[in-house]
């Protein structure tokens, strides 16, 4: 019974180390977030602690991304066509930006001027 109970915390860490880094809060980590709440809860059963890790294992294989794929005209609305795609590239920008372009961006988008 506690060997199995070890094996579910060990999936679950392992699944964790795992997670990606999120480069957007870097000082806010979602794992490490996950990993103190696993911590926490020690009157979890090891049947509930391996159906998280299982859990945890199929958003990390994109399991759901494969299996209700989203195409066509969902990600291009007819009210902002390239929503999504502009979405895409500011997060890709964003943690490589500095102080002062941040500043600058902000701005920007308090003053509209059209």
């Amino acid at each position: 019974m506690a060997r199995q109970a070890i094996s579910a915390q060990r999936h679950l860490l392992r699944a964790l180390s795992q997670w990606p880094k999120d480069t957007l809060r870097p000082q806010v980590q979602f794992q490490d977030v996950l990993r103190k709440r696993f911590e926490a809860s020690s009157g979890v059963s090891e049947q509930d602690q391996l159906k998280q890790a299982n859990a945890l294992y199929s958003l990390l294989d994109n399991r759901y991304k494969r299996k209700y794929p989203i195409t066509g005209s969902l990600l291009r609305p007819k009210s902002q066509p390239t929503y999504f795609t502009d979405l895409v590239k500011e997060l890709e920008e964003a943690p490589g930006r500095s102080y002062m372009e941040r500043v600058w961006l902000r701005l920007k988008g308090v003053v509209r001027l059209q």
